[in-house]
């Protein structure tokens, strides 16, 4: 048709806006991911906190939002429909300010939701009861923090001198899932059994003594760049495609819908 089109052919394009299709695929696959997991932190948080379940279902409707847009934008090109081509520029915008937005109130409100997160674990610690069946699979993510991370509790292992349960029984039992010891055979979920008092003396809790939040920010500061690197690699493309399409728009001097596939 004698444009340049930024110097890209149609099939250029296509490839460009099949890696949106991608992106997309990714996010709507990081979201049913949260929602599917159950032996993670991020499980413990799903079935606690009510708003990340529905942070979950934004970023399932934002993958396949943007999967569609990446279908749209390839339409658009190959047939010149300069109304797709605003569409998808309009989507991406608001996907991208949507997710500045989410990013700034993250980074301002970090405290509250470090606040909210401790309630949580601390209300799950209160309340664990291995014959609680209801509460199995929460109190198996929560088990399966301490071991990978090698931590007690959210603090430290006192905040188990609030379980309901290890108070009646005089702390003579401590959780499995907090043990130090390679070499305990017991147990990895639920309470374990205290070894036979010496001397007269009970024994002490054989524990980690690093609290489970210590061991959440140190993952978060180790993968801090990783987490970064992927969200503006995410931005970058979208600011790239919101570029290309408005250029695209301009370059498209009048519609004309004979060129729309028909049925």
């Amino acid at each position: 048709n004698g444009e340049c089109h930024l110097c890209l052919s149609e099939d250029q394009l296509c490839v460009l806006f099949l890696l949106f299709q991608i992106l997309g695929a990714v996010i709507l696959g990081f979201g049913v991911w949260i929602l599917a997991d159950k032996t993670s932190f991020i499980a413990v948080l799903q079935m606690s906190s009510p708003s990340l379940k529905i942070g979950a279902y934004i970023l399932i409707g934002v993958g396949a939002l943007t999967m569609l847009m990446g279908f749209l934008g390839c339409l658009g090109v190959v047939n010149e429909i300069r109304c797709l081509l605003g569409l998808y520029f309009t989507c991406l915008m608001i996907i991208l300010i949507t997710q500045v937005a989410a990013g700034l109130v993250i980074y301002f409100q970090k405290e509250m939701l470090k606040e909210e997160l401790s309630r949580i674990v601390q209300r799950l610690i209160e309340d664990y009861d291995p014959t609680d069946d209801e509460q199995r699979n929460l109190q198996d993510a929560w088990d399966y923090v301490q071991r990978q991370i090698s931590c007690c509790g959210w603090t430290g292992a006192k905040d188990w001198e609030s379980n309901k349960i290890l108070a009646n029984q005089s702390m003579s039992q401590y959780p499995c899932s907090c043990s130090n010891s390679s070499k305990d055979a017991q147990a990895d979920s639920g309470f374990c059994d205290l070894p036979d008092p010496v001397n007269g003396t009970a024994a002490e809790w054989p524990v980690h003594e690093q609290g489970c939040v210590d061991g959440v920010e140190m993952w978060l500061k180790d993968n801090l760049g990783v987490i970064l690197g992927v969200c503006t690699g995410v931005a970058v493309i979208e600011l790239l495609g919101m570029i290309l399409s408005i250029s695209l728009c301009k370059n498209i001097h009048s519609e004309d819908y004979t060129k729309v596939p028909k049925s």
